[in-house]
């Protein structure tokens, strides 16, 4: 017979054991209780051990005090703010004893400064320009760093290695130098005098003060997004915070995605000033403007984009003139005529620098009224814009260029699918019956060809045709997924990009044609370094292997090899899983002033213009291409102009990472409804532990682990292929397998599974 429990006890988790205990010593902040004590009155039925640990874990957080009898009670004195400041009151700090690696050769200090990249197991690496390699920190070293976070960095004496390869350095961080994220999603535990916020984000070491009055309407033990008002730096200190959003209870699609954006580092609000200063602008445009303006209202112009899209950034236009000759208008919106520099709404676009993608929604970089309104160049009104206007001659050359503001009227907003209706030559009846259908299809076919003549020119020119594969989701009305798909790019997708980079390509040139012979122009280029020969060699081995040779001695080589690969995958599926591994070996495209070329489109100079909706790096481009045209010269101070480059491709990482994220949550929300079933897929990477079995259509990849197969297997140098020890049969990447799913953990988005069949 089983042992009946007292009414009310109960047995809580490590983190809700903490919570339970740091919501009843507020409740006595005068009080000091022993361990048991506390069990006691909570009427726990946690071991000892566990409260103590418990409690101890509080003290290192700083939110609870150890006495010399053993006992423990609130912080007051670091969490209590005084009437006569805003600042918590501390302890002086103490002085830390300086590590070992530090005390053994201060004649070889060296300081560097870099950014934060946290591991899983709370160590990091600092990613820096003054070093051929990342700096390991370890972390009792990281001093209150967060993910992301530009710090100084002590670098210990390195020990001389022999007959082994060296380590990377190591160091300790001295002090943060720019914070990455200033909000953060936590659960508010109140007490009668003040707030504290328990951080969701696992490298968020400490607790968040937050005084009652900076709390709103959120109630206790609610899911609230908090602003970190003043970091408090220091040991034992906590920071202060402000609650910005209620997210109310944890769980569900709303909240996962909303916590991905938090700690990914961007706002899920616009500031209340960004707001206001959006809606003091008049809907119509003044007819003063439009005088000013280069009018193209009566020439035939279109938008094509996906069929949700809300913001559209580009149209294009087409008219035949009277010699013959084609000319034809890549428009884009017109952001900076109503984004004004230092205003509150264009300093908040700068510090998000990117709209940001998720698989349900987007998070945008303007206030809607600009990015859905004014700016987004819907059909059937009058738009500002920013136009590079190109004449092609009967031979399609280019024979002259324009730039300029102008004005627009789209006659048609097409999805992508519509305008590809046309190109397959099977147009719906309803388009059919437009009055203007005739001049939309000639327009349509007519740039069908042009770009696919510029497409054949650049690669050429040793453009690399990369084409991963993007998956797509279907959901139900909650944003569960329903089903995974393949996104198809077909000739509609790419006569859009060809002329959105030939406008790009030409403002680039353009501003160095402007200061050739003269003092140099800064300009936020967008620029890919050649890629890293080390991990061009290794990935030919392994496509060797695959079945699929290739020359890599120079870059020209390599940029046919990788064209060759694109082609081979359009016919293999198994080849499809090089795509992302030879993309891995290719440099980060970035934005900087000093203009590298673009290797990956085989271009010399290149820029990002055609889309400031979403991307602030646009914007920059658009204020300085208008600064310099019409002869007239500007020069921004360049390393201004760098750090925010720097800048913007940090928040373009941010958003990506975050991007991915929701995608990893939606594959893994998908597989849970098929837990126990049998699908078929390709082997796509491998660990110590196992290798991964990417699913076609899904893109979903999930973990079958060595230790639950029926042999012992052992990875090779390379990781390429594992041997089984008795059999000899080899599990290699691309071999097509037979899974099992297993089990699915949706909060860290990891897939289980089980192999059924190997080829």
């Amino acid at each position: 017979m089983t042992k009946k429990k007292k009414s009310g006890d109960k047995k809580l988790t490590a983190k809700n054991l903490q919570i339970e205990l740091l919501k009843f010593l507020l409740t006595q902040p005068k009080k000091q209780f022993a361990p048991m004590q506390l069990a006691a009155m909570l009427r726990l039925e946690n071991n000892k051990d566990s409260v103590i640990y418990a409690l101890h874990q509080l003290v290192h957080a700083g939110s609870v005090n150890l006495f010399k009898d053993g006992k423990f009670g609130i912080a007051l004195e670091r969490l209590t703010v005084t009437d006569e400041a805003t600042e918590i009151p501390f302890p002086k700090k103490e002085e830390k004893k300086m590590p070992l690696q530090r005390r053994s050769a201060t004649s070889l200090q060296k300081t560097i400064e870099g950014r934060v990249d946290m591991t899983r197991t709370g160590a990091a690496y600092i990613v820096t320009e003054s070093l051929d390699t990342d700096v390991y920190i370890a972390p009792k070293y990281l001093n209150g760093a967060l993910n992301g976070d530009t710090v100084s960095v002590l670098l210990f004496p390195t020990q001389p290695r022999r007959g082994r390869a060296e380590r990377k350095p190591e160091g300790e961080v001295l002090k943060v130098l720019k914070r990455a994220n200033e909000f953060f999603i936590g659960t508010l535990r109140k007490s009668r005098k003040y707030a504290l916020v328990l951080p969701d984000n696992p490298n968020m070491p400490v607790d968040i003060y937050v005084p009652l009055e900076g709390c709103g309407d959120a109630r206790d033990g609610e899911k609230v997004v908090v602003r970190i008002t003043d970091w408090q730096e220091g040991k034992g200190r906590v920071p202060i915070g402000k609650v910005t959003q209620t997210l109310g209870e944890a769980g569900g699609n709303d909240f996962e995605m909303k916590k991905i954006l938090i700690n990914a580092g961007f706002e899920l609000i616009h500031s209340a000033e960004a707001m206001a200063e959006a809606e003091s602008i008049p809907d119509t445009i003044p007819a003063q403007e439009i005088e000013r303006r280069r009018d193209f209202r009566d020439v035939l112009t279109f938008t094509i984009d996906p069929e949700d899209a809300k913001d559209f950034d580009d149209a294009l236009s087409i008219r035949t003139l009277e010699n013959g000759n084609l000319e034809i208008g890549v428009h884009i919106a017109d952001v900076t005529h109503y984004l004004k520099p230092g205003s509150p709404m264009d300093e908040e676009a700068l510090r998000r620098s990117t709209s940001v993608y998720l698989v349900d929604r987007v998070n945008p970089m303007l206030p809607e009224k600009l990015s859905n309104n004014l700016c987004s160049l819907v059909p059937y009104a009058d738009r500002l814009t920013f136009s590079a206007v190109f004449t092609f001659d009967n031979k399609d050359k280019i024979v002259s260029r324009w730039f300029g503001k102008t004005v627009i009227h789209s006659a048609k907003r097409f999805s992508y699918e519509e305008a590809q209706t046309i190109l397959d030559g099977q147009p719906s009846e309803g388009l059919r019956l437009l009055t203007i259908y005739p001049q939309l299809e000639w327009a349509v076919k007519t740039l069908d060809r042009l770009s696919k003549i510029m497409r054949r020119e650049r690669e050429r020119n040793g453009a690399i045709g990369f084409d991963s594969e993007e998956v797509r989701f279907r959901l139900d009305e909650d944003g569960s997924p329903i089903e995974a798909y393949v996104k198809e790019r077909k000739d509609a997708h790419l006569l859009i990009e060809d002329f959105m980079l030939l406008a790009n390509k030409e403002v680039a040139l353009f501003i160095e044609k402007q200061a050739e012979a003269k003092q140099e122009i800064p300009f936020v280029y967008r620029v890919h370094d050649l890629p890293n020969m080390e991990k061009v060699a290794e990935f030919s081995r392994f496509a060797y292997e695959m079945g699929h040779p290739m020359k890599v001695n120079t870059p020209k080589q390599i940029a046919e090899s990788y064209n060759a690969l694109m082609r081979a995958a359009q016919k293999d599926d198994r080849l499809k899983i090089l795509e992302p591994l030879a993309i891995r070996t290719m440099a980060k495209a970035v934005y900087s002033t000093n203009n590298i070329g673009h290797y990956g489109l085989g271009f010399s100079h290149y820029a990002h213009f055609t889309s400031p909706i979403r991307r602030y790096a646009d914007v920059l481009a658009h204020r300085l291409l208008e600064r310099n045209l019409d002869g007239r010269i500007f020069r921004m101070d360049k390393a201004k102009l760098e750090e925010q480059c720097k800048h913007i491709s940090n928040q373009e990482k941010k958003a990506a990472d975050a991007e991915r994220e929701s995608i990893k949550y939606k594959q893994a929300e998908l597989l849970r409804r098929h837990i126990g079933e049998e699908f078929e897929g390709y082997v796509s990477g491998m660990i110590e532990r196992g290798f991964f079995v990417e699913l076609p259509g899904s893109l979903a990849e999930g973990l079958v682990e060595f230790r639950h197969l029926a042999d012992t297997y052992l990875l090779e140098e390379g990781n390429l292929r594992a041997k089984a020890r008795r059999s000899g049969h080899t599990i290699k990447m691309g071999d097509k397998v037979r899974i099992r799913v297993t089990s699915v953990d949706l909060s860290r988005r990891q897939i289980e599974m089980e192999l059924v069949e190997a080829s």
